[in-house]
């Protein structure tokens, strides 16, 4: 990572690492090591300010607080401030994010946390900058901490077993809101892969849940899903659009079709890809991001004079890789050429761009950070669902390419860390993002079966990642179902269709076999087998013989 600032035009930005953002009056340290060592040399506290470019409080917080000369004066006195914008630094963000954004962080020179709040009027700021000096007057690095989830405690392993999908069935159900849909007593996250593991298994609650994100969260005028809403009942969204998260919903509506046949589904689809397509394409790659705004609270006729929100073009490797799988998946089921020669794109421009012998950067940029599991277990997806849509021998090379590097980030116990345990304040310190283990545990049980190694080092890899987790399991809520559905996937094994060359009948009709948790392999065949759990079928000659084998194999389910 480098120290240099951005060159934002602002004036007065020294050339050391400090600039001035937003308008704001304080002199910002980037993340480095410069900001810190001077913490050091001065023995001062720091003041970590997370925000991100789609972010209408961080602007609000910039113009209230930190545009205001008694404030940014306090500041400069007796802090060093160091902005970060947390989309572009993931690992910081994850170890120092108070629980929104923006983030508000007081740690010691070596980075151990103090205090911190999210979003704070100048009299809230006031008060904290007291409260800081006078703790670091009477205790100076005694007071920071390390957060508990960087404390490296033994990890609950466990053994992974059909338990744990059912367990997650009686959460789904239990947890579901029977009067608004969606699950959540305050606010209403759309959680996606719970929507998906829902729709296998609890298909009626999924549903509902798909119509209410259909009819708050999706801007009809624009396209794009909002990010959630503040209330049970789905009022007060916050509009912000991300691109991991809209294809996530992308997704999610797209298993909706599969399932159902809804042409509502495949229409909200076709819509976000219209979005995606348009407002977040770069020209190379999908855009990371839109800000919200009160520009979505006008009338149609309205915005047609309006200026619509801030798009920030930056690639980011995951949310690429995400936004190609999503895209793939709905091109399978539609036949539209777009999303398929979108995603194309999108994925040759990562590695391109971004892939360097397997390893992934974050962005492209001197500052981005390389190896991260999230860049390598979304981009893993991505290449391993246009392996199974297009064939195409490269795109398996690359996933091959880039699960080895995951090697390197493999704990003791066979989670995955975050990235490398180096750089400044917090970032030493392992973590295990459950997320992000299981995107990673899905796309290498995929990469498994494509590369012809059921039960190779991938798939133990996976069954490592995933069994790390299993002792915690029976206390896991509904939010993070998508942990069952991989243990689901690796227990019992994954419906496997082996298929003709990529475009033929066969293969077509294996896409578009009713479950979004199979693996479609196609290859130098003439008929298809359907594999499941060791088990082949007999071969199958056309889409409607497939569609015998399919229903006759033993394909377990709770519901």
């Amino acid at each position: 990572m480098t120290d240099d600032a951005e060159t934002d035009g602002s004036d007065g930005a020294e050339s050391t690492g400090r600039t001035r953002r937003h308008g704001t009056l304080v002199d910002w340290f980037d993340w480095g090591e410069t900001p810190f060592d001077r913490a050091r040399a001065r023995t001062e506290p720091v003041l970590l300010s997370l925000s991100a470019p789609w972010c209408v409080a961080c602007e609000e917080m910039d113009e209230e607080v930190f545009s205001d000369p008694m404030l940014a004066a306090h500041v400069g006195e007796g802090f060093v401030p160091i902005r970060v914008d947390a989309d572009r630094h993931p690992r910081v963000r994850e170890r120092y994010n108070m629980g929104g954004f923006p983030s508000t962080v007081f740690t010691t020179p070596d980075g151990e946390v103090m205090t911190g709040a999210t979003y704070l009027g100048a009299d809230g700021f006031r008060g904290i900058l007291d409260s800081v000096r006078e703790t670091w007057a009477a205790k100076g690095v005694e007071a920071g901490r390390i957060p508990r989830a960087l404390q490296d405690p033994d990890p609950p392993v466990g053994r992974v077993d059909a338990g744990i999908e059912a367990h997650m069935v009686e959460q789904v159900a239990e947890a579901f809101d029977e009067e608004f849909g969606g699950w959540g007593e305050r606010a209403k996250f759309p959680l996606a892969r719970t929507v998906e593991f829902a729709l296998k298994r609890d298909r009626d609650r999924a549903t509902r849940t798909l119509e209410a994100i259909q009819t708050h969260l999706q801007d009809t005028y624009d396209g794009g899903f909002y990010r959630f809403a503040e209330n049970r009942d789905w009022a007060r969204p916050h509009r912000e659009k991300l691109l991991d998260e809209n294809a996530a919903l992308l997704r999610a509506f797209a298993s909706g079709y599969l399932y159902t046949g809804t042409d509502s589904y495949r229409e909200t689809a076709e819509r976000t890809v219209d979005y995606l397509t348009t407002t977040l394409w770069n020209g190379d790659a999908f855009a990371g991001s839109q800000a919200g705004g009160d520009y979505y609270t006008l009338e149609a006729t309205e915005r047609e004079d309006a200026d619509a929100p801030h798009v920030d073009a930056t690639a980011f490797a995951d949310r690429n890789g995400l936004a190609a799988e999503a895209l793939l998946r709905v091109g399978a089921l539609t036949d539209a050429e777009a999303p398929r020669r979108y995603a194309e794109r999108a994925l040759d421009h990562v590695l391109e761009t971004l892939v360097e012998d397997g390893v992934v950067s974050h962005f492209d940029a001197p500052e981005s950070e390389s190896g991260l599991l999230l860049d390598h277990a979304r981009l893993l997806a991505g290449l391993t669902t246009a392996v199974q849509v297009t064939g195409e021998a490269r795109y398996l090379d690359s996933a091959v390419a880039v699960a080895d590097e995951l090697a390197s980030l493999r704990a003791p116990e066979g989670a995955f860390y975050d990235g490398p345990l180096e750089g400044e304040g917090l970032l030493t310190r392992p973590l295990r993002p459950l997320e992000s283990n299981v995107e990673a545990a899905d796309a290498l049980l995929d990469l498994a079966y494509l590369t012809g190694e059921g039960d190779g080092q991938y798939r133990e890899w996976a069954a490592d990642a995933l069994s790390a987790f299993a002792g915690a399991a029976d206390r896991m809520g509904a939010e993070v179902a998508g942990y069952a559905a991989a243990c689901a996937r690796h227990h019992y094994d994954p419906l496997v269709v082996e298929t003709p060359p990529a475009g033929s009948d066969l293969h077509r009709a294996a896409l578009r076999v009713a479950d979004h948790e199979k693996v479609v392999v196609p290859g130098d065949r003439e008929t298809a087998v359907v594999v499941r759990g060791g088990e082949r079928s007999a071969p199958a000659e056309t889409p409607a013989e497939l569609g015998e084998r399919v229903a006759s194999a033993d394909q377990p389910s709770l519901t």
